[in-house]
Order: structure tokens, then sequence, then C-alpha cells
């Protein structure tokens, strides 16, 4: 069965949420399911009618949204589900190596016997899904329940490494990594066939450098087609075919034509 991994509020009933929490992670569940897709803008009051809450509360979780790098916010324009900028994708794959490597190095020292055999076995299973998941982007529950599952083996490895400030950050980037990379770029190119159990096994080895060493190459894995990909795909949201020539700033329209979304 494939879990939701972390999207799913780490608090044990919703009753134990407060409401701007509450309001926090189901936001950010339809955001991530797509129900609310890259640049579309978000209301707080028809958001408060849709959660029967009252606009304090959603908008304590848009403002944290916002921290979290999923919404961005403007004067007079209103909210909306970012949009990253290729420079942001870049900078945030070299962040999610340099986080990435130092989880995989803590949990090849610290991880129990059994959270190192529970990591193989999340591996097998994972690559399994993707060798015979088909498209991913023709089934977009599909795609965002698998790739829910890879995360939430990311996640079992920042479990593993013993550091509960690393652990949120890793968290943070993850989700980033599900709204942005796997909303936005095609992620159609095969992977080798063993590319989480192989991942796994040096992780969970007697080797922490080499952990850190194969996790650098599987987080780098592909990087330059996704930067490119991504870079047609994101001149594509500015109304553009291509980067106009001498651009230093990207091509705004949401900023005339969202409106004061309050």
């Amino acid at each position: 069965m494939i879990s939701r991994g972390l999207v799913k509020a780490p608090y044990k009933t919703e009753a134990s949420l407060k409401l701007w929490q509450e309001a926090y992670y189901r936001i950010r569940e339809r955001i991530l399911r797509g129900e609310f897709p890259l640049g579309a803008p978000l209301s707080r009051r028809k958001l408060a009618e849709e959660l029967r809450m009252s606009l304090l509360p959603v908008s304590e979780a848009l403002r944290r949204l916002e921290l979290d790098g999923l919404v961005e916010a403007e004067a007079r324009a209103g909210t909306r589900v970012k949009i990253p900028t290729p420079q942001d994708i870049e900078d945030h794959i070299i962040i999610r190596a340099a986080l990435e490597c130092e989880s995989a190095r803590l949990f090849c020292q610290r991880a129990t016997a059994a959270e190192r055999k529970e990591l193989r076995a999340r591996a097998q299973h994972l690559d399994h899904l993707r060798n015979h998941s088909g498209d991913l982007a023709v089934d977009k529950q599909l795609s965002y329940a698998v790739h829910s599952y890879h995360l939430g083996f990311h996640s079992r490895i920042a479990d593993g490494a013993s550091c509960d400030g690393l652990r949120r950050l890793i968290e943070q980037n993850q989700v980033l990594t599900l709204n942005w990379l796997y909303d936005i770029a095609s992620e159609n190119d095969a992977l080798p066939p063993l590319f989480h159990a192989e991942l796994a096994q040096a992780v969970a080895g007697s080797d922490p450098d080499e952990a850190a060493r194969a996790m650098r190459a599987h987080v780098w894995f592909g990087r330059e087609h996704l930067i490119r990909e991504f870079t047609a795909t994101y001149w594509k949201y500015a109304g553009l075919a291509s980067e106009p020539a001498g651009s230093a700033e990207p091509a705004r329209r949401w900023r005339t034509t969202a409106g004061e979304q309050t």
C-alpha cells in the first residue's frame, strides 16, 4: 500500500490541531494534490468559507505557507501558489544535496538494525512502483501517491539520522520537491532499475562517506535535464515561448491580472 508520506499532519488527530494549523495542513494538501496549481490565486475569504473558519486562522496558515516557500504574496496583487524561478530550482537542488547528504551520513552512523532493514525494504518497493507505474503524467492521483511514497523514503532516512532540526529542514525541502519538481517538470525519463535499492544499500551500510557520496549522486541525477525542462515550462507560465533576450526579471502577469485576493 502506498502511504501519503510526509504530507500528513504530524499530529494524532485533527482535533489536536490549532485552527491555523488545521488550515495550514488542509491548504497544503490541496496545493500538493494539484487542486491549487502553480500560480493559482488564493483568496483568504473564499478559503475561510470553504474551511468554515474565520479569516484569522486562514491568514496565519497562508503566512506560514509563504515562509515555507509554497505561496507568495505581493501588495495589491494578493496571494498565489508560488511559481519558482529556474534559479530557485537550482538553489533548491544545492540545498537539498547538502541536507540529504548529512542525513545519509548520520543514518549510516546512528540507525538501528530495524531502521536499516525497513529502509532497504522501502527502497525495493519504491523501485518496483517506479518501474511498473507507467507514465505518471497521465494519472495525477497515482503520480501524487508514488512521489509521496518517494519522499516518505527520504523521510525515513532523516528519522534514522536522529537530528530533529535536520529532519524539519528536510521535510520543508521535500514538500517543495513534491510541489515544484514533480508537478511542473517532466520526470518521465527512465531511472536505473535499482536506483533506490542501491542508494539504500550504501546509506544502510558501514561507511558514512560512501553513504554521503551515494546520496549526492542520487540528488544530482538528471539535474541538467530537470532544469532545462523546468525553464521551458516556467516561461510558458510567463506567457512567453522562451526567455526574452536581455531579461533580468521574469514576466509577472499575475500582478496585474490576479487582483486583490482578500
